[in-house]
């Protein structure tokens, strides 16, 4: 503002000394002296308001000055500010682009020299990873079902021996009854009630067998001792009953011979067929003698 004033201050200066000059005669010369000597002698202000006005005006136009020299400085600070934000991002961008630039050269590269592509290879995988899977899957359900199918059969063993533990509890309930009974009628319902839990018992039915011929059932008796020979050739018992049951009904060859082969089985049977009432009509048959009298035809011959 000082600036500004001292020019002012001057021009004033000058009017007054114009006005002097014009007061003064054509013939007089204001001096400095003078000047001084009239501002000192001055008994009002010499600005008017006009000047006041002047100066008014002057600090107005300053601080729109300074207004308008503020606002172009943030301008121009916010335009710098804004360029180098730019300046940034297209750095980044392009930072960004030749960084794609580059994963698309190798890319190429790699197909030119006969790799397949990233997505090829990340499908083979995938494949390759679900078809292991799959086998992995198949295998382990083929195992599961493997061993639900051992499970199942030791589950059917083991209820089949239980079932079997059954049947052989009341079987043996029914033969100790079986051997306790008296009427032969009682022993033969034993016997069945055996067969049918155990169809293919050789011992029930020979036993049955020898029931029969107490019932004086000879070809009863001949019938269930040819069917348990069927199931057991080698049963003794059966072999026994059979020749008892021929020489009820006088068969002598077809019983000596029958009882011929139990004896072979067990000597046993040669003392029961000594007592046994079945063969009482046999007694002088030679070949029965001989063979359940060995001894004693010794003993003769001697």
């Amino acid at each position: 503002m000082i600036k500004y004033l001292l020019p002012f201050l001057l021009m004033m200066a000058f009017a007054g000394t114009l006005y002097g000059q014009d007061n003064l005669g054509p013939e007089e010369e204001l001096t400095s002296e003078d000047l001084e000597e009239s501002i000192k002698t001055l008994e009002k202000p010499m600005y008017t308001p006009f000047v006041e006005l002047y100066l008014l005006e002057e600090s107005k136009a300053l601080r729109k000055e300074m207004m308008n020299t503020r606002a172009e400085l943030i301008e121009k600070v916010v335009d710098k500010e804004l360029s180098v934000a730019d300046k940034t991002m297209s750095y980044a961008t392009d930072t960004v682009t030749y960084f794609f630039y580059l994963i698309a050269g190798a890319t190429s590269i790699l197909v030119v020299i006969g790799w397949n592509s990233i997505r090829d290879m990340r499908n083979q995988l995938t494949t390759l990873a679900e078809k292991r899977v799959n086998e992995l899957v198949v295998e382990y359900e083929n195992r599961l079902e493997f061993i639900e199918d051992q499970l199942r059969q030791k589950s059917d063993i083991i209820q089949q021996n239980q079932a079997e533990i059954e049947r052989t509890n009341e079987v043996h309930s029914l033969w100790l009854k079986a051997s306790q009974e008296t009427s032969q009628q009682n022993k033969i319902s034993a016997y069945d009630t055996i067969l049918d839990l155990r169809p293919d018992d050789v011992e029930a039915l020979s036993y049955k067998a020898d029931a029969v011929l107490e019932m004086q059932e000879p070809l009863w008796a001949i019938s269930l001792c040819q069917r348990a020979l069927k199931l057991a050739p080698d049963n003794g018992h059966a072999h026994y009953q059979l020749a008892c049951a021929y020489a009820e009904i006088g068969r002598w060859e077809d019983a000596v011979s029958t009882l011929q082969k139990a004896i072979d089985i067990s000597e046993a049977y040669r003392d029961d067929a000594s007592v046994d009432v079945s063969f009482e009509q046999l007694r002088d048959h030679e070949s029965f003698r001989t063979l359940v009298y060995p001894d004693q035809d010794d003993g003769t011959d001697a």
